[in-house]
């Protein structure tokens, strides 16, 4: 029997492969959408919105518990339902993945469940939950968009009880006493102040010199303070060297900066070192696809790789990983795919950090700017001097953004404070647009607003801020 073809073949259905799946059917392609586990990846399961989940019902917990102090507003016995819960992040991850689906179909797709594998430039093998296999034949193209995996360190491998990852940390039973996280990056400290907002001791260990490695500093700083305020315990310069593990907990070995060694025992341990791509067993060496050291796909500004019949999107593709760019290169995929002329030719793309307080950023950070040896200035405008962040009760942090010395361009932007993650987006429409720090201060933003901030700040790198002194 012939295999059954299709236009589009995608392996991988999270935020990369859907909505190149959705995209293809909008342009009247028949799309074939292979995954192995659950539609929706990682971001929809157990990544970007069970955590967010998380984040929001610890802010209400602790601003119950002491936020409102301060406003006249008291509770007696917060207590915490972590079964509830869990049920209720639950129902969103099901309602949001079960319109994943919806819309796949809706828009003429159709999925198979199952493992994908490269057999041909233009065939794909999959194996059925049963054991069984089909081959499937795209007669335009296969768009690679199978994620990435948290890295394991040799002899601290998850199992899933005591020494945890995110899949594991985001459905907890209940909250650990002691969590220890081997890793200071976005999900370590997400995850981490979500359980010690809910009671929990944390203690993490970075190898690098500062938490949220390729941050500002001075945008890091503001998070580590609210960490080491609430309890929490930061151990940079520090190697997490060795795991025992015992009935309910594990004891891990950690390689001080001085040399020294320090043991500390948790009842959990979350790996948090980073991610790789998922780019084995797929094929890819069977069909000549080219990958690089790390094992990310190699593609060219049309997402094709050294393979014309084959793409690739997402993680898979390379760093940074992160939701909304793999959805974005889904997108733009599968018009090229389609044969429409688009490519990979956006200017901005934003990062958020939903830890307390939220941290996001756009364009070039400080750091990138120096080293490149171009002239820069900065402009500033802290949360403090904001009225409405002091009528939320939010005042930690402030909005940097960068511009070129001598013609304003916008550079990047940096936001640590309240609703840093909202927030971010202006300025990653002016820098799409080519802004100047001028069009942003010239634009009235409302009052009172968080957003005022972002006015205040450019007109702050101009000399011309209102509400702060300006630099001489």
């Amino acid at each position: 029997m012939a295999n059954k073809s299709y236009d589009a073949i995608i392996i991988g259905g999270g935020p990369g492969g859907y909505p190149a799946a959705i995209r293809l059917g909008q342009l009247k392609q028949s799309v074939l959408v292979v995954e192995k586990e659950y539609m929706g990846g990682v971001c929809l399961n157990w990544g970007c919105i069970p955590s967010k989940a998380l984040i929001a019902a610890a802010n209400f917990y602790e601003k119950a518990q002491h936020g409102a102090g301060a406003m006249g507003i008291t509770f007696t016995n917060v207590a915490i339902d972590v079964t509830k819960l869990q049920a209720w992040k639950q129902g969103i991850v099901g309602k949001l993945t079960s319109g994943v689906r919806t819309l796949v179909k809706a828009n003429g797709g159709d999925i198979v469940m199952g493992t994908g594998r490269l057999v041909g430039p233009n065939t794909v093998e999959v194996t059925l939950a049963d054991g069984g296999t089909e081959r499937f034949d795209a007669k335009k193209g296969v768009v690679i968009a199978t994620g990435a995996t948290p890295i394991q360190i040799p002899g601290m491998e998850p199992d899933g009880d005591v020494v945890i990852t995110a899949r594991e940390a985001v459905s907890l039973p209940a909250v650990p006493k002691t969590l220890l996280i081997v890793g200071g990056g976005v999900i370590g400290l997400e995850l981490g102040m979500v359980y010690q907002k809910l009671g929990a001791k944390v203690i993490v260990v970075e190898l690098t010199d500062q938490l949220l490695p390729g941050v500002d500093v001075d945008l890091v700083k503001v998070v580590e303070k609210t960490f080491v305020k609430a309890g929490g315990e930061v151990l940079l310069k520090t190697k997490a060297a060795g795991l025992r593990r015992s009935a309910g907990s594990a004891t891990v070995t950690l390689e001080l900066p001085d040399g020294s060694k320090r043991e500390v025992t948790a009842d959990k341990v979350l790996m948090s070192i980073g991610f790789k791509p998922n780019s084995r067993d797929l094929g890819l060496e069977k069909v000549g696809v080219q990958t690089d050291a790390r094992g990310h796909i190699l593609t060219n500004e049309r997402f094709a790789t050294n393979v014309p019949s084959i793409y690739a999107v997402g993680d898979v593709s390379g760093p940074p990983y992160l939701a909304h760019k793999a959805t974005k290169e889904g997108e733009v995929c599968a018009e090229i795919v389609a044969g429409h002329k688009a490519a990979r030719d956006w200017r901005a793309m934003p990062a958020a950090i939903f830890t307390e307080p939220e941290v996001a950023t756009v364009g070039l950070s400080e750091r990138q700017v120096k080293e490149s040896g171009r002239e820069y200035k900065i402009g500033k405008f802290p949360f403090a001097a904001l009225g409405r962040a002091m009528a939320v009760s939010a005042t930690d942090g402030f909005i940097k953004v960068i511009v070129d010395k001598k013609t304003n361009e916008i550079l990047g932007m940096g936001i640590v404070g309240p609703e840093a993650a909202d927030l971010i987006s202006e300025g990653a429409l002016a820098i799409e647009m080519a802004a100047f720090a001028e069009d942003v201060a010239l634009t009235v933003h409302p009052h009172p607003t968080l957003g005022e901030g972002v006015m205040e700040a450019f007109k702050h790198a101009l000399g011309e801020a209102i509400h702060i002194a300006n630099k001489n």
